[in-house]
């Protein structure tokens, strides 16, 4: 059993199971599935600042910052006890385009050629993590959610606003893999 647990599971066992988690929230609850406002609910409980974004009921929402909780305890205790310690299955076209932009370690789910620790304080690391993350904040704040919220949820209620956000994260993806991702790897 333990070995079937370190192995990665297939796409039609993991979608099924992400996409029961949507009635089931809707029938235990009536709760709606995402996970940008457990930021907000963060803010609202931790900034004693009295901006009208942060005034509200946030208790209401608690169940939302268990769910983000159990998210991160469940990555940790999968990544500490259930690894199977083997390299990620990258295709070699792949791995020949990483490498044309100077991308060489393949030893991990990120490349730490990005994302390893020396680099965060590095001017790529600031654009990758900093400014990065700011245009993924803004977008999410935008869009009035984020993938999981309009793409899982949204989708599966049929919800207008959800299938022009998701394709809007689709273009937005398409867009920065394909024509602005290699400019600025071809920067540094």
């Amino acid at each position: 059993m333990l070995e079937l647990l370190k192995q990665p599971m297939p796409w039609y066992v993991a979608g099924p199971l992400i996409g029961l988690l949507v009635p089931a929230l809707l029938l235990l609850g009536n709760k709606h599935f995402g996970i940008s406002s457990s930021f907000r609910h963060i803010c609202a409980a931790c900034v004693p600042a009295k901006i009208p974004f942060f005034k509200y009921n946030w208790k209401k929402e608690m169940w939302n910052l268990f769910l983000v909780a159990g998210i991160v305890i469940g990555a940790f205790i999968t990544q500490k006890y259930f690894s199977n310690n083997e390299p990620v299955q990258i295709s070699e076209s792949t791995k020949q385009l990483l490498q044309s932009w100077h991308i060489t370690d393949f030893s991990g789910l990120m490349p730490m050629d990005i994302f390893g620790t020396a680099q965060i304080l590095s001017l790529k690391g600031l654009i990758f993590m900093v400014i990065g993350g700011f245009l993924v904040g803004f977008g999410t704040r935008y869009a009035g959610g984020c993938t999981s919220g309009h793409s899982i949820m949204g989708l599966s209620n049929l919800q207008f606003s959800s299938l022009i956000a998701t394709c809007g994260f689709m273009l937005g993806g398409i867009l920065m893999s394909n024509f602005i991702l290699p400019y600025i790897f071809k920067l540094f």
